[in-house]
């Protein structure tokens, strides 16, 4: 029975998860897209903690616990996936033009500069650059991020790898 309060966590989340997202943007929140999902996370395990200690005289929690956190964090991972993809906002693109096509110059001049002006965007609204003159210029929470970033990488082996290679 814990197993099926941990899925009825899961369902918990995968109602409000979305439902929050969708009231952020309508109601303009400030809070971003993963800080919702952790709300979500915790409200959802929460709900059904409480749930597994009132209605399962033996509750079980790590059965109920392992049950939700590997669901939710399948659903974070495809999340993530799919979230401010520079790949995908590219296919859709090409998928909402009639005929399906476009040359790569018009791809190259129009979408792809403004996907990486909304990355800059992102990244001055957080304080981690900020715009000097032409350019642009970490500030010291950038930096600071940065070197945990590289940190993380390290640890995770990944080292210095881009996700973009643009030496040919």
């Amino acid at each position: 029975m814990s197993f099926a309060v941990g899925l009825i966590a899961v369902a918990a989340f995968a109602l409000l998860a979305p439902a929050l997202q969708i009231m952020a943007r309508a109601r303009a929140w400030p809070l971003g897209p993963v800080t919702l999902l952790a709300i979500a996370a915790l409200v959802s395990h929460g709900l059904g903690v409480a749930l597994g200690i009132v209605a399962i005289p033996q509750f079980q929690y790590w059965d109920a616990a392992s049950i939700f956190a590997f669901c939710v964090m399948a659903y974070v991972f495809a999340f993530g996936a799919v979230y401010k993809s520079v790949s995908l906002e590219i296919l859709l693109g090409l998928v909402d033009r009639p005929g399906r096509t476009a040359p790569l110059s018009e791809i190259i001049e129009r979408q792809v500069p403004d996907l990486f002006q909304g990355r800059i965007g992102i990244l001055v609204d957080r304080g981690l650059v900020e715009r000097v003159d032409s350019g642009l210029s970490a500030t010291t929470a950038g930096r600071k991020m940065a070197a945990h970033v590289g940190r993380l990488r390290r640890a995770f082996g990944i080292g210095d790898t881009s996700l973009y290679d643009f030496s040919d």
